[in-house]
């Protein structure tokens, strides 16, 4: 997997640009698998099967992939034990707890207004 480089400061990661890091990490965390994700490890520590169980429709391969993306980009840890079978933990890292906060503001967002959004939803599709 080929990423692209970032060697600037922080203020110049340009989510307008193509071929822009922070555009890269944007596009990885703004799916809705990832929010959830982030959302149900909270500040627990969970197991696969019990983040599948958390997160109602999504399939086991969604959420390898989106475990595997979070860790890659470093808002996940996953903590392998040695015993028999392997116990694979998942929690969320510094990087991962200051993105929740941010998740945490979407889902505000959401409760407040989705009183609103079904009734404009409504008067479109009508």
């Amino acid at each position: 997997m080929v990423t692209k480089q970032f060697s600037g400061s922080p203020e110049d990661a340009d989510l307008r640009r193509a071929d822009s890091l922070a555009r890269e990490i944007f596009s990885d965390v703004a799916n809705k698998w990832a929010l959830l994700i982030i959302e149900a490890v909270g500040d627990s520590t969970l197991r696969f099967s019990e983040l599948r169980n958390e997160i109602e429709g999504i399939s086991h391969k969604m959420l390898t992939q989106n475990l595997r993306m979070l860790e890659r980009n470093g808002l996940v840890d996953r903590t392998v034990h040695p015993t028999v079978p392997p116990r694979v933990e998942y929690a969320l890292t510094e990087a991962g707890r200051g993105l929740r906060r941010t998740v945490d503001g979407m889902c505000d967002w959401t409760h407040q207004y989705l009183g609103d959004i079904e009734d404009s939803r409504r008067r479109f599709d009508t």
